[in-house]
C-alpha cells in the first residue's frame, strides 16, 4: 500500500507539520480530506504520513495546455465548494486556496477531489460556542497573492468569505488560462504584491468574467456581499452552478477534459462513470472518504 510521506527539519524556525498533522485529525472522516497514517520525529525530522494521492488540479491544467472547458470546471466546483464547506464546518478557514492544494484521488477515488496543505489554515470561531474571531486591519498577507480576495491585500483578517472568493479567482484562472494580475514585474516581493493589489481592484469583475456565463459574475458579487463573520450560502452556490450545468445540456459523467486526453494518448475510449446526481454537500450524511495524498500521476 503506497502513502505520501511529508518531512520538515527540526531546525525549521516555523515548524508547521505538527500543527498541520492536528488539523487533518480534526478533518478526518470528511469527503476528500487525506488520512494521516502517522505522525513522528526521526532523526532530524518531523514526519507525516499520509494517503497518497493522484495530481494536483495544477498538474492537470498544464496537462489540457492551461485550459479547461466550463464542464470541467463545473463538475469541479460542485466538488471545491463542497470541500470549503466541510472546513468550514469544522470551524477553520483554509487560506490558501489554490489550484496546487486540491488533488485527484487515485483508483476508485479517481474523480474525487481531496483537499491539502493546512499549514496556513486558522481556527475562525470558536468550535463549541460559535463565537467567531474579531474583525482586524493591518495583517499581513497570508497565502498565494495570485488567488487572494481583495481584502486580504487590504490588511483585514481572513474569514470564510475569503476562502470563497479566492475558490472564485481558481474558477476564473481554469477558465481563461491565467489571471490579469499573472506576469506583473516588480523589484520586492511587497511591490509585486501591490501590483497584484492594484490591478485586481481595478478590474471590475464583468471584465474578469467576459465571455463567460453570468453565474461567475454573480458569484463573486455574492462573495465580496458578504460581511466578515457572514457564513456562505454554499448550497446556494452549488445549485446557481448546477442549474447552469444542466442549461447546457451536460451531463455528469465525471469525464474531465483530462479524462479525453489521456484516452487520446493511450488510445482508448474513455468510459464515462454512470450519469449521476452530483455528491451531497459536507453533513449531508456521507460516508468517510478513504482519500490519497500528493504525488502520483500514472497517465
Amino acid at each position: 500500500e503506497e502513502v505520501a510521506i511529508k518531512l520538515e527539519s527540526v531546525k525549521t524556525r516555523h515548524a508547521q507539520l505538527l500543527y498541520e498533522s492536528k488539523l487533518y485529525k480534526i478533518l478526518q472522516g470528511g469527503v476528500g480530506i487525506p488520512n494521516v497514517r502517522w505522525y513522528g520525529v526521526e532523526g532530524d525530522y518531523n514526519v507525516m504520513v499520509i494517503d497518497l494521492l493522484g495530481p494536483s488540479l495544477e498538474d492537470l491544467f498544464n496537462f489540457c495546455n492551461r485550459k479547461f472547458s466550463l464542464k470541467t470546471v463545473l463538475m469541479l466546483a460542485d466538488q471545491l465548494l463542497s470541500r470549503v464547506e466541510f472546513v468550514h464546518s469544522r470551524s477553520f478557514i483554509h487560506r490558501d486556496i489554490k489550484p496546487d492544494n486540491f488533488l485527484m484521488g487515485l483508483g476508485k477515488k479517481a474523480n474525487q477531489v481531496h483537499i491539502i496543505d493546512f499549514g496556513l489554515a486558522k481556527k475562525y470561531r470558536d468550535p463549541k460556542t460559535h463565537i467567531h474571531i474579531p474583525y482586524r486591519e493591518n495583517k499581513n498577507l497570508t497565502g498565494t497573492a495570485r488567488y487572494a480576495s481583495i481584502n486580504t491585500h487590504l490588511g483585514i483578517e481572513q474569514s470564510r468569505r475569503d476562502d470563497m472568493e479566492s475558490l472564485g479567482y481558481v474558477m476564473m484562472y481554469f477558465l481563461r488560462g491565467s489571471l490579469p494580475w499573472q506576469g506583473l514585474k516588480a523589484t520586492t516581493k511587497r511591490q509585486k504584491y501591490e501590483k497584484i493589489s492594484e490591478k485586481k481592484m481595478s478590474t471590475p469583475i464583468e471584465v474578469l468574467c467576459k465571455g463567460y456565463p453570468m453565474e461567475f459574475v454573480t458569484y463573486f458579487q455574492y462573495c465580496r456581499s458578504l460581511r466578515f463573520d457572514d457564513k456562505p450560502d454554499y448550497s446556494y452556490l452549488r445549485k446557481m452552478f448546477r442549474d447552469l450545468f444542466a442549461r447546457e445540456g451536460y451531463q455528469w459523467d465525471y469525464v474531465f477534459d483530462w479524462t479525453i486526453l489521456k484516452h487520446q494518448q493511450s488510445g482508448t475510449v474513455p468510459r464515462p462513470a454512470v450519469p449521476r446526481v452530483p455528491e451531497p454537500a459536507a453533513g449531508e450524511g456521507e460516508e468517510a472518504a478513504d482519500p490519497a495524498y500528493g504525488g502520483r500521476f500514472d497517465f
